[in-house]
C-alpha cells in the first residue's frame, strides 16, 4: 500500500507556522490533485492549501485549531493504485486523535517505540510489518484483528466496544482538554464524557463550568460517573474555542495576524523614531466632489466616497514631496528612495488589523484606484488577503474616521516611511469667507520616520495633503 504525506507548507516569506482553521475532507474522502483540502491562517492571512496528487485521504494528523509547523505532514493519502484492502499496518500512521484503536494500557505505560515518529509529525514508515505491536493489557479484546499496534488502523466503520476501567484510574481527554479544564479549575473526574469511546471533549469541560459557575442551570446528567477505557478521538471533534471563559476573566490566545501585529507594532515603535503632526481643515469642496463623481455617468459602477479622494491626494502630494516615499536599509546604512508608491490601506478584521497595498498606486487612474481599493477591502473583509499583498508597502492610510474618532497617533508599518491618519468628518462651525458657517471639518495626523523625514519634509507633506482636500481642483493642477 502506497501512502503519500502533504507537509504544512511555506505560504509567505519566513513564516514557520499556521493553525489549521478548517478541513475540507475527512478519512475515506476522495480528493483530486489541486483539490482544497484544508484553511490555514499564517500570520499575515487565512489561506486554502490544495493538495498536490490525486488519491483517498487515509488521515487528517492535526485538529482544527491546531498551531503547526512548517514542514511538518498534516494530511496522509492513500495514492491511486493501492489496494483497498490491504491490511492496515502497511499504511502510514495518524496521530493518535485521528482514528479510534482499541484499548489502550495503563495511562502511565510509555509510548512504544511504533509511536514515537508520528508525535513529531513525521509520519511512519510504511514498512510497519516490521514493528513489535503493542501488547493488550489482560482481559481486553484483540486489537482489530489485524495485529497492528492501537494507534495504527484507519477508523472502522462501529467502535470497538470499550470496557469500563475502575474507579480512579485517569479520565480519558486530549491534552488541549486536560490543559482547559485545569484552566478552569475543573475536574475530569467530575464530567460527564459525550466523545466517542467515552472521551471528554472540549464542549464537556464548558458544560461543566458553566455548571459549576451556575449550579441551578447544571442538567442532571452532571452527575460523576466513572472514567472509562481510553480511546482515542476522532479528527471531527469540534476545534478549540478562541476565547476560554471563567467566572472572572477572559483569556484570549495571541496568535496569528493579531501576533504578528503586535510583535511588528512593538517593533515599529521602539526602532523608528516617530513624530506625529496634525491639521484641522475645511474638506466641503472634496464631498461636494465626491458627491458629483458619484452622479458622473462616466464613473458608473464604481464605489466613490471620500477615502478615494483621500489616497488620491496623498499620491499628489507624494509627487511633490517624493522624499518621504523612502524606506531605511540599517544594514547597509542607506535611505532607499522609491520610484514607485505601493499605498496600504489599514483594514480591521475580525483575525486582527493588516494593511494590504495597491501595487503602482500612483500610475493608476481615478477608476482603477476606486476598483483597486474595493477589492482590496472585499477581499481583506473576507479573510483571503494574500501575504503578497501585505509585502512591500511604501506609505500607509488608515481611516480611523468611521469610527467616529477625531484622529490619533498612528504606528508606521514596519519598513514604511510615513502613515496617515484620517478623522471623522463633522459638519461644524468654521470661518469661511470672513463668517462663521457649518462645513465639513477634519482633522489629519501623520506619523513619519524621523530619520527619513525631517520635520520640514513632514511638514510640507502634510500641508500639500490638506491643500488638495481643501481645493480638490488641484488634484488636476497639481498633476
Amino acid at each position: 500500500m502506497t501512502i503519500r504525506e502533504f507537509k504544512m507548507p511555506d505560504v509567505g516569506e519566513g513564516l514557520t507556522e499556521a493553525e489549521i482553521l478548517k478541513w475540507y475532507v475527512q478519512p475515506g474522502d476522495t480528493v483530486t490533485d489541486g483539490q482544497v483540502v484544508c484553511e490555514v491562517e499564517t500570520a499575515k492571512a487565512a489561506v486554502e492549501l490544495p493538495i498536490p496528487f490525486d488519491g483517498t485521504v487515509h488521515a487528517l494528523l492535526f485538529e482544527e485549531g491546531t498551531t503547526v509547523d512548517v514542514g511538518q505532514v498534516i494530511i496522509s493519502v492513500r495514492t491511486a493504485g493501492a489496494a483497498a484492502d490491504a491490511p492496515v499496518q502497511e499504511a502510514a500512521a495518524p496521530v493518535a486523535e485521528t482514528a479510534p484503536a482499541a484499548p489502550a494500557p495503563a495511562a502511565e505505560e510509555p509510548v512504544t517505540e511504533a509511536r514515537q515518529p508520528v508525535l513529531v509529525g513525521y509520519g511512519v514508515s510504511t514498512a510497519s510489518t516490521k514493528r513489535r505491536p503493542r501488547k493488550a493489557p489482560a482481559g481486553t479484546a484483540a486489537q482489530n484483528g489485524t495485529g497492528a499496534p492501537a494507534a495504527v488502523p484507519v477508523a472502522p466503520p462501529v467502535l470497538p466496544a470499550v470496557p469500563a476501567q475502575p474507579v480512579g484510574e485517569r479520565p480519558l481527554a486530549k491534552p488541549p482538554v486536560r490543559k482547559l479544564a485545569k484552566d478552569l479549575g475543573i475536574d475530569l473526574a467530575s464530567v460527564v464524557p459525550t466523545g466517542d469511546g467515552g472521551v471528554v471533549t472540549r464542549e464537556d469541560v464548558h458544560a461543566a463550568a458553566a455548571a459549576a459557575i451556575a449550579p441551578q442551570a447544571a442538567p442532571a446528567a452532571a452527575a460523576p460517573v466513572a472514567p472509562q477505557a481510553q480511546v482515542p478521538a476522532p479528527v471531527a471533534e469540534a476545534a478549540a474555542p478562541a476565547v476560554e471563559p471563567s467566572a472572572r476573566e477572559t483569556r484570549i490566545p495571541v496568535k496569528g495576524v493579531r501576533k504578528v501585529t503586535a510583535q511588528a507594532m512593538v517593533g515599529s515603535a521602539f526602532t523608528a523614531p516617530h513624530v506625529t503632526e496634525f491639521i484641522t481643515l475645511d474638506v466641503t469642496r472634496t464631498m461636494k466632489l465626491v458627491q458629483e463623481l458619484k452622479d458622473d455617468p462616466d464613473l458608473a459602477g464604481l464605489r466613490i466616497n471620500p477615502l478615494l479622494l483621500i489616497a488620491k491626494a496623498v499620491l499628489v502630494a507624494i509627487r511633490r514631496n517624493p522624499d518621504v516615499n523612502a524606506s531605511w536599509d540599517e544594514a547597509a546604512q542607506e535611505i532607499v528612495l522609491k520610484h514607485y508608491v505601493n499605498l496600504g490601506i489599514a483594514a480591521a478584521t475580525p483575525r486582527g488589523l493588516i494593511v494590504p497595498n495597491i501595487k503602482d498606486a500612483h500610475a493608476k487612474t481615478l477608476g482603477e484606484l476606486s476598483e483597486s481599493l474595493s477589492s482590496l477591502v472585499a477581499t481583506a473583509r473576507d479573510g483571503k488577503t494574500s501575504p503578497a499583498d501585505m509585502q512591500n508597502g511604501t506609505i500607509t492610510i488608515t481611516n480611523v474616521g468611521v469610527f467616529g474618532v477625531d484622529t490619533g497617533t498612528p504606528i508606521l508599518n514596519p519598513g514604511e516611511s510615513a502613515i496617515l491618519a484620517v478623522g471623522a468628518i463633522k459638519l461644524q462651525p468654521w470661518v469661511h469667507k470672513g463668517k462663521v458657517k457649518p462645513r465639513q471639518i477634519t482633522t489629519l495626523a501623520l506619523s513619519f520616520d524621523h530619520r527619513l523625514i525631517d520635520g520640514e519634509l513632514g511638514s510640507r507633506f502634510l500641508a500639500d495633503i490638506a491643500a488638495v482636500l481643501e481645493h480638490p481642483r488641484r488634484l488636476i493642477t497639481w498633476s
